[in-house]
């Protein structure tokens, strides 16, 4: 996702330095140009060469290094960056930054830089909570930097608190949702649903369908990279839901009706993308229950269709989109539904094909809209899902 960026790296000097590396390994996986500046200090916990030999370019530490052959090298580094990350970042640093002083290496590249900056602040409980740190990155929040939170736990100090590094994984998401997609979707609501409902035969069996909740997750995903603030109704799965969205879980398709009528108005973009048990359980007792040829059966009853509610129950310059898998007529049986439900857009999934369907990574979908039928190819759910975004913020 980071193919032609250029991330710039600050490794300050703390016992996380560390993870600074597993990060490093990270953003060349991402296929990102990776720069990296150490302070002297940081050299004092993980040596420059580890550096080098994951990301293949050369350290710099000194601001004087003469064996730069160009430009004023912190200027020129600075024009080259497309994002810059300081993790850890000690205390001593963050005050430094937050005043303007650039006596280093890494401090003259940070005040020379225009990118978007992050900065992974990582110390001792009572030095984070202290006032003085408190109001340094509060004026760096104020000039544009972004503050990653740190995590919670047992520091190397011995101490319990707030002032860990947050993991490498969780570094990174905050470098793509900055750097890894054009941001067309901001200041937009999304609406996501995924996943399958379950509806409670008795305390121990239900109904339900066999989605797995992928082709929803990946909408959410990629629309939060895209700079949308996305919310992401969602019956249980098995998937690790994507950061920076807000997560309602639902299990009952009445809850998952009940979630998305509240929801619903605030949206730009609406996505029923999960696929909600069609019948519930109707109330019952012994005497209700049907017997035949000894076989049990519970009556059953239609459950909400949520489709149909936000197509009635629009407002003004939303856009709604809806999923559909037919078996037969995957088309026209498709577009019925888009008239029928009211909806801007119904994305087919062609469930005849290898794959397609449940339970893959891959999808073939066709778009529909009243005016045209857009094929796409077999690709990555997540590319599926830019193209479904890219078709939805077309109808805007």
């Amino acid at each position: 996702m980071l193919k032609g960026k250029t991330v710039l790296l600050g490794v300050t000097g703390g016992i996380a330095a560390y993870k600074a590396a597993a990060l490093a390994s990270l953003l060349v996986k991402q296929h990102a140009a990776v720069e990296v500046v150490m302070t002297k200090n940081a050299t004092q916990f993980i040596t420059a060469l580890t550096f080098e030999e994951l990301t293949g370019r050369r350290v710099m530490v000194d601001t004087f290094d003469r064996n730069f052959n160009h430009q004023v090298e912190h200027i020129s580094l600075a024009q080259r960056t497309d994002l810059m990350i300081i993790a850890p970042a000690t205390a001593n640093v963050c005050a430094k930054l937050a005043h303007g002083l650039a006596d280093d290496m890494l401090t003259t590249t940070a005040l020379a830089c225009r990118c978007p900056k992050l900065i992974a602040p990582a110390m001792n409980t009572n030095m984070y909570e202290n006032p003085v740190t408190q109001d340094n990155l509060a004026l760096l929040r104020r000039y544009g930097w972004e503050v990653i939170e740190p995590a919670s736990g047992r520091l190397a100090c011995g101490a319990v608190g707030k002032g860990k590094l947050p993991e490498p994984e969780e570094l990174l998401q905050y470098i793509l949702r900055a750097l890894a997609m054009p941001k067309d979707l901001a200041g937009k609501h999304v609406l996501v649903t995924a996943g399958p409902t379950q509806e409670s035969l008795d305390p121990v069996r239900y109904l339900t369908n066999h989605s797995t909740g992928k082709m929803g997750y990946a909408i959410a995903k990629m629309a939060m990279l895209r700079g949308a603030e996305v919310t992401l109704v969602t019956g249980p799965t098995a998937i690790t839901p994507p950061p920076f969205v807000k997560l309602v879980n639902v299990v009952s398709a009445q809850e998952m009706f009940d979630a998305v009528a509240a929801e619903a108005p605030n949206a730009d973009l609406i996505f029923k993308a999960a696929a909600v048990a069609d019948y519930t359980p109707a109330q019952y007792n012994d005497d209700k229950m049907k017997k035949k040829d000894g076989e049990l059966f519970i009556p059953l009853a239609r459950t909400q269709d949520i489709l149909k509610y936000l197509g009635e129950n629009r407002r003004s310059g939303q856009i709604i989109c809806g999923f559909s898998m037919e078996t037969q007529n995957m088309v026209e049986n498709s577009r019925k539904k888009l008239v029928s439900k009211g909806v801007d857009m119904i994305c087919a999934n062609n469930l005849k094909q290898d794959g397609a369907g449940f339970g893959v990574d891959t999808n073939i979908i066709t778009l529909i809209t009243a005016n045209e039928t857009v094929e796409l190819p077999l690709q990555s759910k997540e590319d599926a899902a830019n193209a479904i975004l890219t078709q939805a913020l077309n109808l805007l």
